[in-house]
């Protein structure tokens, strides 16, 4: 078995632990990141115009470019995700895997959200055979073909306008009675789209198609109405929720109104030696952003520099 002992772990390949690592090795704490999907959210959000200094870019590239930052220096990463933590005197255990664990003297946890489902047959069949939850991933996969997109927030509209630029047609499918609050420009986007059908008091029922023939079409309600629509392309984007598996087994702090993982504005836990940033806290309210999550990080690095300095005097 693969024991490392560090001083600084940061779980997460988001905005917010690339941040966090890269004022981390600024504090000179030797650091380690660990984490298996790239990117985080900032990665599947298509095209962003409000990160400052950065006028236009694709979130995938945004977060190329904080991981080419963060490698220059040689900060080790470990590419599996962290499967339990547990206290151990005054260090942490990190289980990765049979093969590799981690003792740890403090921890930043940016491990951000999870993508939320339909919870109907065959949509974990045909996820990727049809159904996705990442049109920045997928998108172009659709060239010319009919695709739909479910939700009413900005990343179902920002999905939307994305596929609008390779399929012949696009259906935005939403069960309220008015987008949810979009960003003004997007609403301009979507309203100036040619090949968006928006489709409000709408859910889906049914995703039909096999694991051999792929997605075929879905069948839709609206009040007592049902109709069957032939797409090639279902992209879900319904929101998501906290990874909070690790949090609970750490015995985190839960806000109990936003199920976020509650930390003061120094981004510290209830529990000493334990921060957290990103999309997985309650820091930033509603307002979920990469500048947000990249601020957040950079906080959290400092606080864990000044813990480390207090319990090495």
């Amino acid at each position: 078995m693969d024991k490392i002992n560090i001083d600084l772990s940061i779980i997460g390949l988001g905005a917010a632990s690339y941040a966090a690592a890269l004022y981390a090795v600024r504090y000179q704490i030797p650091t380690l990141m660990i984490g298996e999907d790239f990117g985080g959210e900032t990665a599947t959000g298509g095209l962003i115009e409000n990160y400052p200094g950065v006028p236009e870019i694709d979130g995938y590239d945004l977060m190329l470019n904080m991981k080419q930052q963060v490698e220059n220096y040689n900060i080790k990463t470990i590419n599996e995700n962290a499967l339990s933590i547990e206290k151990k005197d005054a260090s942490f255990l990190i289980k990765c895997s049979e093969k590799t664990t981690i003792e740890s003297k403090s921890i930043i946890l940016g491990i951000g959200r999870e993508r939320r489902k339909l919870n109907l047959e065959n949509e974990e069949e045909l996820t990727g055979k049809g159904v996705s939850y990442c049109s920045t991933c997928d998108a172009p996969l659709y060239k010319d073909k009919i695709t739909a997109v479910v939700g009413g927030g900005n990343a179902a509209i920002e999905g939307a306008l994305l596929l609008s630029k390779y399929s012949t047609e696009v259906y935005l499918i939403y069960r309220g009675n008015k987008i949810y609050r979009p960003e003004p420009v997007l609403l301009r986007h979507l309203d100036e789209s040619k090949n968006i059908n928006i489709l409000l008091n709408t859910k889906i029922s049914k995703i039909i198609g096999n694991n051999e023939s792929g997605l075929k079409s879905i069948e839709t309600e609206n009040g007592n109405k049902t109709k069957n629509i032939n797409i090639d392309g279902l992209f879900i984007e319904i929101g998501a929720d906290p990874r909070l598996k690790i949090p609970n087994q750490l015995g985190l702090k839960i806000n109990p109104t936003t199920n976020e993982v509650h930390v003061n504005n120094l981004m510290e836990t209830n529990i000493e030696g334990i921060f957290a940033a990103g999309d997985l806290t309650d820091a930033s309210g509603n307002l979920k952003q990469t500048v947000t999550a990249a601020g957040q990080g950079a906080i959290s690095a400092l606080s864990a520099y000044n813990y480390l300095s207090q319990i090495q005097k």
